[in-house]
């Protein structure tokens, strides 16, 4: 039995798929079921035994302490997290508390468990966080990829609030000999991703005929990583990571935003032409940039490839074709989470487009 956290979300549902198919180890999957949190992501497992779900908080000590005993994980995996930019800007307490406050209480909820098991146990347990290459800053064009020794320099309140949650992960370890593991992510695309992060909104709003709104030039670089691939490498490290250590995953897909947008354009004229005949690129509009935007993230990956052997299978090009293909294959769960929220919150940020 293991304990994931956030496993509704896209990163942590994807995982949680992936586990049992490849796994077959019983899951307790507790997720507060913020707006991006959906319980549809999870209805293949409805009858699954071996997929426990919970609706709570990570920042909920009483209920970490009863799960814990109840259960008895030998892993806990942590998704749990705020994770939009943008939503960060306009109201960063939520991600305060979350990311930090959250994380402190988790951790301490996993010592007092960790501490308490017989020897055996207590020598195989691990708890891995998740985390994301933003709490590195920013690259300038020529600069090497970030390495898990580059300086922490993060830019908006998202990023700041999980480089102090990787810190205390760290401190856990180092203070308290909690066995620890964390990974740092490139950017993830691929199914169920909510639609207010660039790849599903471009296909969404697309498909919908509304604008495709592009931040400022649309030359900020990501390095794109297949959600599924960041899955099997959190799978790698948990089984065979050295504790205390920090993994970059990514995806050696370092690609401009507008390229991005222009290849989900070319793949929705190939799979589902507009019906006038004209591309979708067309409806492409750039809009007043973001405060605070890292011109570029990349990630050097070759930790885990020299020490755990992982290195992502699908390229850019499988990838992405994939996950259009999905989100055309899925318009039901599009549909449903498109609530009346989502729409204010597009609306407001893309004013304009």
């Amino acid at each position: 039995m293991i304990l994931v956290t956030g496993g509704a979300g896209f990163i942590g549902a994807n995982f949680v798929l992936d586990w049992l198919a490849s796994q077959g180890e019983a899951v307790v999957n507790l997720d507060k079921l913020t707006y991006a949190g959906n319980l549809h992501n999870l209805d293949s497992l409805r009858s699954d035994a071996r997929h426990v779900f919970v609706q709570g908080d990570i920042g909920d000590r009483a209920l970490l302490d009863r799960l814990l005993a109840e259960h008895r994980p030998r892993a806990i995996v942590n998704f749990a997290a705020e994770s939009h930019v943008d939503r960060s800007i306009h109201g960063p307490e939520d991600f305060i508390q979350t990311n930090v406050v959250g994380t402190f209480r988790l951790l301490e909820a996993a010592r007092q468990y960790w501490q308490a098991l017989p020897a055996t146990e207590k020598g195989a347990f691990r708890f891995l966080h998740v985390s994301t290459d933003e709490v590195y800053g920013t690259l300038a064009p020529t600069d090497p990829a970030f390495t898990e020794d580059h300086r922490v320099e993060p830019n908006s309140p998202y990023s700041a609030s999980k480089a102090a949650s990787d810190h205390l992960v760290r401190a856990w370890h180092h203070t308290y000999g909690l066995p620890v593991l964390t990974t740092n992510c490139s950017n993830n695309y691929g199914p169920l991703h909510f639609p207010e992060k660039l790849i599903p909104l471009m296909i969404v709003n697309a498909l919908a005929g509304k604008s495709l709104p592009i931040y400022g030039d649309g030359m900020q670089i990501r390095d794109w990583l297949y959600v599924r691939d960041h899955c099997s490498a959190i799978r790698r490290v948990l089984e065979a990571g050295r504790l205390g250590e920090t993994y970059n995953i990514g995806g050696w897909n370092e690609k401009p935003n507008i390229e991005i947008v222009n290849t989900v354009c070319a793949l929705l004229d190939e799979l589902r032409p507009r019906a006038d005949g004209q591309s979708y690129a067309t409806q492409i509009t750039y809009v007043t940039d973001r405060p605070g935007h890292d011109r570029r993230y990349a990630i050097d990956a070759r930790k885990i490839e020299r020490e755990l052997g992982w290195k992502p299978a699908e390229t850019f090009d499988t990838g992405i074709r994939k996950t259009v293909q999905w989100y055309l294959d899925n318009p039901e769960w599009v549909q449903q989470v498109q609530t009346g929220a989502y729409r204010d919150w597009v609306a407001k940020q893309y004013a304009g487009a």
